[in-house]
This record gives C-alpha cells, sequence and structure tokens, in this order.
C-alpha cells in the first residue's frame, strides 16, 4: 500500500505529518511511502532525509496520482479536493462537526476519511492522541511566548539594588495544554493560579505548585474527558471568583476549547479594562474564536495597555517536536487501522468507528 505525505499549505504551517524516523518504521512495516518535494523543510527536514531512509520524493500532483492513502495535518482543502481520486482514503484533522460543508465535499468524490482530532480519550487510544501531544507543546510555548512578551521577568530575585517580585500567572483551564503552561511557569519561578469548570481538575493543578480558584460547578458536566460549555449562571460566578486575580496577573493564558464548538468566552472586554497595564494574555483558543472577546487569530492587539495575542492550540513554532510527536500518533494509528498493509474497516471498534467520518463516500459522522 503507498502512503503519501503531503506538504502543508495553511498559511504559517510548518509542520509535516511524517518525519524521517516514521517513514523508515512505516517502511519496515511493509508501507511504501512518498513524500511530496519540501514537505518536511519548514520541520529541519531535507528532501534528503526522505530519500535516505527509503522514500520516494515527488511533486505534489504524483502523490496524489499515485498514493492509495493521503495524509496531512490540517484538514484537506478545496484545491486538495481537486486532486483526490475516487477509493484513496484521507488521513487528516478534519473537525468534522463544525464543518460539514468540508466532509459533505470530501464524500462527493467517493473517498474514505479519517479524522485524528475524533480520537476517542481513551486508555488504549492515548498514543495515538494528536490533541494531546499537540496540545502539550502549545502550552509550554504559551508561556515562553508569555515571557518574551512581558515587560517583567517570572521569578522573585534578590539584587543588590533591592528585590523583584516574581510574576503572577492565571491559567484558564486545566487539560494538557494547561497543565503544561502551569508546569512551565512554575519552572520559572512566577506564582501559579489554575482555574476550570471540572472540579476534578484541582489535586493536577495544585500538584504542580498552583492555586486553584474553586467556582460551584454543580450541574456542570464533561462530555467525552473534555469540559462541555458552561452555562450562563456558571460563567457569572466564574467571573465573580477569578476577577481578583485576573485584575493582577501579568500574564494570561487561556486554553479553553469544546470540540466541533466555538470557543467559550471566559474574559470580556470590560474585565481586560480592568486589568494591569503592561498585562499579557495569550488566548490559544483564537482559531476557534477566542476566549478573550478582544482577541484575533494570529493578532496582538493592545486593549487600555493589555497585549492580547491571539494565537491557535497547533504549537506551529516548535515544528521539529511537534511533527515528531504527530507522526508518532499517526503510526500508531495506522498500524491501529491495518492487518498487515490493509485496512481492516473494523467499525465495531471504538477508534475506527469514531473516527471514520466518511467511508466510500457515505457519510458516517455529522
Amino acid at each position: 500500500m503507498k502512503i503519501g505525505i503531503l506538504k502543508e499549505t495553511l498559511d504559517g504551517e510548518r509542520r509535516v505529518a511524517i518525519t524521517p524516523n516514521i517513514a523508515k518504521q512505516l517502511i519496515a512495516s511493509g508501507f511504501e511511502l512518498l513524500a511530496e518535494e519540501g514537505a518536511g523543510e519548514y520541520s529541519s527536514f531535507k528532501d534528503s532525509d526522505y530519500k535516505n531512509v527509503g522514500v520516494a520524493v515527488e511533486k505534489r500532483a504524483v502523490i496524489f496520482h499515485e498514493a492509495e492513502v493521503l495524509l496531512k495535518i490540517n484538514p484537506f482543502d478545496e484545491e486538495d479536493l481537486k486532486l483526490v481520486d475516487k477509493g484513496q482514503i484521507l488521513i487528516s484533522k478534519l473537525y468534522h462537526k463544525s464543518n460539514p460543508d468540508l466532509i459533505k465535499a470530501i464524500a462527493s468524490k467517493g473517498v474514505s476519511a479519517f479524522s485524528m482530532d475524533a480520537i476517542p480519550r481513551i486508555s488504549r487510544a492515548q498514543d495515538m492522541d494528536v490533541l494531546s501531544s499537540q496540545n502539550n507543546l502549545a502550552g509550554y510555548k504559551a508561556v515562553i511566548l508569555g515571557a518574551f512578551e512581558m515587560t517583567k521577568i517570572f521569578p522573585l530575585m534578590m539584587t543588590s539594588a533591592g528585590t523583584i517580585a516574581p510574576a503572577r500567572v492565571l491559567i484558564y483551564g486545566i487539560g494538557v495544554a494547561g497543565l503544561q503552561a502551569i508546569a512551565t511557569a512554575k519552572r520559572l519561578g512566577a506564582i501559579v493560579e489554575a482555574t476550570d469548570i471540572r472540579s476534578e481538575t484541582k489535586e493536577q493543578a495544585e500538584s504542580l505548585g498552583a492555586k486553584f480558584i474553586s467556582v460551584d460547578n454543580e450541574g456542570e458536566e464533561t462530555e467525552g474527558g473534555y469540559a462541555k460549555e458552561a452555562s450562563a449562571d456558571y460563567q457569572k460566578r466564574q467571573k465573580e471568583a477569578v476577577n481578583k486575580s485576573l485584575f493582577k496577573a501579568d500574564l494570561v493564558i487561556t486554553t479553553a476549547n469544546i470540540p466541533g464548538r466555538k470557543a467559550p468566552i471566559l474574559i470580556t472586554e470590560e474585565q481586560v479594562m480592568h486589568m494591569k497595564n503592561g498585562a499579557v494574555i495569550i488566548d490559544l483558543a483564537a482559531a476557534q474564536g477566542g476566549n478573550c472577546e478582544v482577541s484575533e487569530i494570529n493578532k496582538t492587539i493592545v486593549k487600555n495597555g493589555v497585549k492580547v495575542i491571539g494565537t491557535s492550540i497547533d504549537p506551529r513554532s516548535v515544528s521539529t517536536n511537534a511533527s515528531d510527536l504527530y507522526a508518532k500518533n499517526i503510526y500508531n494509528y495506522i498500524i491501529h487501522l491495518t492487518d498487515g498493509t490493509n485496512f481492516k474497516w473494523d467499525l465495531g471498534e471504538e477508534i475506527t468507528d469514531e473516527t471514520l467520518i466518511v467511508q466510500n463516500g457515505t457519510i458516517r459522522k455529522n
């Protein structure tokens, strides 16, 4: 079976779906691999690195024409679908719940499509979970970006000229990204506070040294391991509980995303107006509408002296590590889906059932 590695075309994307090391492992498992020219260049992988492990490096049109399985990180777009042939298998993130038109377009091509962002949160799928692996890096990078944008240092520092107080960091959302942000900020010496609708995250946050800001969450539940959209009453209570910390914070990192839906607003423009002059907000949910009311994706907006940076949960600026992790996830996923080099199509198995969005032109999941 021929697997094609496509170069990402999304503006600002620097990652690649399969790295040379993982390509070598797939070839050892019996697959034949083709990679588009320059697919890994922005992740520091040369075409020669792929050739050295047995990958055929070809032009984009050749990959689409010859590969039976096409791999990407980001969803296949309109230009991609023009080159897709009936019967091919597409594997990428699809965000099918929020992209119904894309799923219809994929189905119209008579192909099958698996969505990497639909991996269920169960223990045996952990080594395939691209959201967790990528979010881990995003949490780390958010703190580093915040440190660069701030006009203060993180740690307590005693000098002959006096003592510098530690920076105060507030983190919304204690999932994978939030936990890594807590750990990174603590290692850099900051005072860290965190909040989440899921009360069960309190122990996790505190184990990393953060103070958990408790909000009564009676009646609020989770869905499949993810936080669900909070009620208006909870949002009001959260603002009241968090405002004191928010208004004192030097750096705020928001990480709350709800699969298939617009990101919840956690910080309103009114709250931003009451924050410290010079404070920084890193909004990792900006691509889904943002957790801060004033944020915009890939833009820095200054409001009342507060710098609001809208960015993505995808850690593109650390593309080498991010590509390594994504590639390991997709290798484990492909091995799970296949027997030898043939797809099993076992729809009675949870991981296959949840991630197979389109099968031979028929939409399975909406």
